[in-house]
């Protein structure tokens, strides 16, 4: 059995539109993360409990935290970002969250390094994270610094069956996949199904050389302005009990209707 979700990113974690991510048919499950306060952060857990949904935390859990070092300085220093993790899957665990979403394996940039140790170090710690606090870990792949695929790339150079000792949890996501392997995004995520539990949707509009997070939505497959999503999200609905989570965010202001068409469409497919 398949969820549904909304990720904050639709809202930017703004307190003031938290009813919004509620307002949604047939969703099941908030991911977010980044919130500006602990006051955001409690109000929000009031409306988790009224409305009876579940969530899980896409790390950091405030704002202006550690993101992207856990293997390498891009703000902070890594063990400054691994201390602030623990805090922040202690308290997850606490509070009833499904799961800590981190962004790992991240490197800003190509580098003459040996990815495979580097990443092992990293699951080993994640592995201890999570079995210390009884809590999921879900690790996210991602593009670095001017769309950089290395990361990505040494998740796929990774031994598979070494990440299988440790059972930590993989997100994809849609969007940085197909930026960074295009055509061969399939092969990319065969390899690693088994470990999947969290599928990120969004499809990607390029304005001037910057690019945004649009809603996946059929009328994407016939465009040809839009990465072609169907074949992706009926591969990923092999793995079992997924969370599919709507990740785009409101700059090119899509209406209601845009984002219910999408979420019906990827039911259909998932479902079927």
């Amino acid at each position: 059995m398949h969820h549904i979700g909304l990720s904050g990113s639709v809202i930017m974690s703004d307190p003031e539109k938290f009813p919004l991510l509620f307002s949604k048919k047939g969703i099941s499950h908030i991911e977010i993360g980044e919130f500006p306060n602990e006051a955001s952060f409690n109000n929000f857990l009031e409306l988790v409990r009224k409305k009876n949904v579940n969530f899980g935390l896409h790390s950091p859990l405030y704002r202006n935290q550690s993101k992207n070092d856990l293997l390498q300085k891009v703000q902070y220093e890594p063990e400054q970002a691994w201390q602030q993790l623990e805090r922040d899957v202690n308290y997850m665990s606490q509070v009833g969250a499904e799961y800590v979403l981190v962004h790992f394996p991240y490197f800003k940039e190509e580098q003459e390094i040996d990815t495979s140790a580097i990443i092992e170090d990293g699951i080993k710690r994640l592995y201890l994270l999570q079995e210390k606090y009884s809590i999921t870990i879900v690790c996210e792949p991602k593009l670095g610094v001017n769309r950089s695929e290395f990361g990505i790339n040494a998740l796929d150079n990774f031994p598979i069956e070494i990440w299988d000792k440790y059972g930590i949890k993989l997100c994809i996501d849609i969007g940085d996949y197909l930026l960074a392997t295009g055509d061969n995004v399939v092969d990319y995520i065969e390899k690693w199904k088994k470990h999947i539990k969290l599928v990120h949707l969004h499809n990607i509009e390029f304005h001037n050389n910057k690019y945004i997070w649009v809603p996946v939505h059929p009328s994407h497959e016939i465009d040809k302005r839009h990465f072609k999503v169907k074949h992706l999200l009926s591969l990923l609905s092999r793995s079992r009990e997924v969370f599919f989570i709507f990740e785009h965010t409101p700059h090119s202001n899509p209406t209601e209707t845009f984002v219910d068409e999408g979420i019906s469409w990827v039911k259909e497919i998932i479902e079927s």
